[in-house]
């Protein structure tokens, strides 16, 4: 059915050219939108640039201003739900801030990347090859779309759930707008400047994943290459030797596309990492205290949505170390008792850069993987149990 609407989300046909940058088509939509990107057209470029500052001015910093103001003009009249539901958004929203800067200071860094990735596409000629290539770039674009609905649910169920109560979901300062008077108008426009940051938080959070599955998927391959090294009796020692080149040459090229990527994302899951204890906490507190049936399941989908920001990722980047110690066992344990000394010299070099897994950081500091997000997360834990020691909930209702 989604498919439909979104056919990248469906592996194309062999008869249909594939490249692994395919697997950004969606992101790369969005981020043209929000002037991410560069145009190619030259008669564009001013007025692209105009719009990409004036649209990230208004999310990126303005909107962040305008619900601290809020919180001075209007403390005394939220209630404790409304404020800590509020409070879990603003504070998702400015390390929100600093992640879309990260990406934007990275965009060269992504088109270099990219560049590595039609270097490595280049050797995948066999259709099994290509049809690997085809499932991955359809699960990057998966990725996209799925992280979308649930994103975009959030923002909607908690808008719908405080019209039907007569609030303010955010109760943001808009300026020349009486939040009273005009109720309607400004709750549309909350929904709409929401929707539009949380979509630039979504293009944030999908760009590591995506970028980091088309790594696995060139991992993967390069593993079932070193699998059928000397495996041909068709081929001489001089071809052989070549074929081990050639995955020398695949593996330094899966390295440089990780570097180019590396400094990226470093930043902002370092960021992520430092706010998802603290958002947890916040909107655990006013899931078990403060909230009604549909305030509580439109939490429920906002918390869902931040485990989304990074679990998937450090799944993919424990997936990758574990991939890279496969690939120092498939080549061990290939067909070269018999080889040349040549080859053999060549192997054991390999081999060498091979035992030297693929781990991304956190800001240089925490190793991106699933402990350390599990570690993260169990700061939410202590600090509703903080909470329910000292009945601190109960002198706020």
């Amino acid at each position: 059915m989604l498919s439909k609407f979104f056919p990248r989300i469906k592996a194309l046909p062999l008869t249909e050219k594939t490249r692994s940058r395919d697997a950004f088509v969606y992101l790369d939509r969005y981020q043209k939108i929000f002037g991410w990107a560069a145009t190619d057209d030259r008669k564009w470029r001013i007025p692209y640039a105009l719009w990409g500052i004036c649209i990230n001015l208004l999310l990126i910093f303005l909107l962040p201003i305008s619900m601290l103001v809020s919180y001075i003009q209007m403390f005394k009249s939220f209630t404790a739900g409304e404020f800590l539901s509020s409070l879990e958004i603003t504070v998702n929203m400015y390390g929100c801030v600093l992640k879309c800067l990260y990406t934007i200071w990275g965009y060269k860094g992504f088109l270099a990347a990219r560049k590595v990735l039609d270097h490595l596409d280049l050797r995948c000629t066999s259709d099994e090859e290509r049809s690997s290539v085809h499932r991955c770039v359809a699960l990057g674009n998966m990725c996209f779309v799925f992280y979308h609905i649930l994103f975009s649910g959030f923002v909607v169920g908690n808008w719908t759930a405080y019209i039907l109560m007569g609030k303010h979901a955010w109760l943001m300062y808009l300026p020349g707008l009486d939040a009273e008077r005009n109720y309607f108008t400004t709750s549309l426009c909350e929904l709409l400047l929401m929707g539009g940051v949380v979509t630039m938080e979504q293009c944030t959070d999908v760009s590591p994943l995506a970028h980091m599955l088309m790594a696995r998927c060139h991992i993967t391959l390069l593993k079932n290459r070193l699998s059928n090294l000397r495996s041909d009796p068709n081929k001489n020692e001089e071809q052989h030797h070549e074929e081990l080149r050639k995955c020398i040459q695949d593996h330094r090229l899966i390295l440089e596309y990780v570097n180019k990527l590396r400094p990226i994302f470093s930043g902002t899951i370092f960021v992520q990492f430092l706010l998802i204890g603290i958002v947890l906490g916040l909107s655990m507190i006013n899931l078990m205290f403060f909230s009604t049936f549909w305030t509580g399941l439109a939490t429920v989908c906002f918390m869902f949505d931040v485990c989304l920001q990074t679990f998937p990722f450090c799944y993919v980047c424990n997936m990758i170390i574990e991939d890279c110690r496969e690939l120092s066992e498939r080549l061990f344990q290939s067909n070269w008792l018999a080889a040349s000394r040549k080859y053999k010299s060549t192997l054991i070099y390999f081999l060498h850069n091979l035992q030297q897994p693929i781990i991304l950081t956190a800001g240089g500091v925490f190793p991106i993987c699933m402990q350390t997000n599990l570690s993260m997360v169990k700061l939410a834990f202590s600090v509703v149990t903080l909470i329910k020691q000292f009945n601190l909930a109960e002198k706020f209702q």
